[in-house]
């Protein structure tokens, strides 16, 4: 049982669905209904456009670089004052390594809920061409103490949990797995909706793919399959989701149906994810994807490269993991036996039906709870 209240904070404001992926709005809304999270505080990072264009101006002047404003002290402080918090006592979820900013309040608890840590997205995801590298460096700094005075650091992959404890020297105590769910809204699911009955016939081959980074996600890729199948005879298309048709290379196998705006779209997403075959995710760099979850929660399985997290959103037998760079061939092959087989992909297709409410946000708070009361059975482990 609760002794405080407990409330969740982003860069952004995490009652608003479109707020980082969605990740928030739903942990929120879950954690909420089973009495884990009272509330979300609002932050508006809008508010502070004015001191980030003269914070990249000043910058730049001064060191030849700009980016990063929102890593620096300055920022998050003047966000967080918006939460107006004082010294009340709080116990704080946080998605964002450097919020709360320092110096905490005593009467505070802050624990950490994070995809990846700042470490990797300078050095994987190639932010640190973005951002000044003193504060680069001051960040990663922070964010080791902040990790140091933590209660708990929940990471949604085993990767981010590796980073926490080998960058950050901090101690396996502390640290736990909690893989992240899919951001769609259960009530929009329906009874029947995994049902075999619903299931697409596989002519055409219909290869999914959602997101806004394409080229780092490995929309080249899965491209370079699907025109290996096309001109081995078989109809094939690519179904890409998230970003804007205009920015997309121009293909005959692809098919953009653009940005869908799940507050408004929802049933969209959902039946646009359940009339794919496959969800592909081929990244060069990738922390717990939540696109490989939503497939997997509407009983689609999914195709991935096995880099940094994303291992840990395929489970054993309910999608492939391929290494990075295979040839384009050998996954070709590997939809061809399905072709050539369709009862060989139904069966799979049932396989996932029957596991796709382990990747429901209630069951990832019910884990959260668990951590809480004291259970270890998410505490890192090191793989061998």
């Amino acid at each position: 049982m609760k002794s405080i209240k407990r409330v969740l904070t982003v860069i952004g404001d995490p009652n608003q669905i479109n707020t980082w992926s969605n990740t928030p709005y739903f942990f929120l809304k879950a954690g909420q209904k089973l009495g884990f999270l009272d509330a979300g505080i609002t932050l508006n990072p809008d508010k502070l456009r004015t001191q980030r264009i003269i914070w990249n101006l000043l910058t730049c002047l001064k060191t030849a670089e700009k980016g990063g404003f929102q890593y620096t002290d300055l920022f998050l402080k003047k966000l967080f004052a918006q939460a107006n918090l004082n010294k009340e006592s709080i116990e704080i979820i946080s998605h964002f390594p450097l919020l709360p900013p320092v110096t905490w309040a005593n009467s505070w608890k802050v624990s950490y809920y994070i995809d990846a840590t700042l470490h990797q997205n300078f050095a994987e995801y190639g932010l640190a061409k973005k951002v000044n590298r003193h504060v680069r460096q001051a960040a990663i700094e922070q964010e080791k103490k902040n990790y140091q005075n933590a209660e708990k650091v929940i990471c949604m992959c085993q990767w981010a949990a590796e980073s926490v404890v080998k960058n950050y020297d901090i101690s396996p105590i502390k640290v736990h797995v909690i893989r992240n769910a899919a951001n769609v809204q259960e009530s929009n699911l329906g009874h029947q909706g995994n049902s075999p009955i619903l299931y697409p016939p596989l002519n055409p081959l219909r290869l999914g793919f959602i997101g806004k980074d394409w080229q780092r996600k490995g929309l080249l890729y899965l491209l370079q399959i699907a025109e290996t199948l096309n001109q081995r005879g078989i109809a094939v298309e690519v179904i890409a989701a998230g970003s804007e048709p205009k920015t997309l290379p121009c293909h005959p196998l692809l098919k953009s149906i653009g940005f869908i705006d799940k507050a408004n779209n929802m049933q969209k997403f959902i039946d646009l994810i359940r009339s794919f075959h496959f969800g592909c995710l081929f990244s060069s760099a990738e922390a717990s994807p939540g696109s490989n979850l939503e497939c997997l929660r509407l009983g689609v399985p999914v195709l991935s490269t096995k880099i940094g997290g994303i291992p840990g959103t395929v489970p054993d037998g309910l999608g492939f993991l391929f290494e990075y760079q295979t040839p384009p061939e050998k996954v070709a092959d590997f939809l061809e036996s399905f072709t050539a087989n369709p009862s060989k992909y139904y069966e799979l297709r049932q396989q996932v039906a029957k596991r796709s409410e382990e990747f429901s946000w209630q069951q990832t708070v019910h884990k959260f709870i668990q951590v809480w009361e004291g259970s270890e059975e998410f505490r890192y482990k090191t793989l061998i």
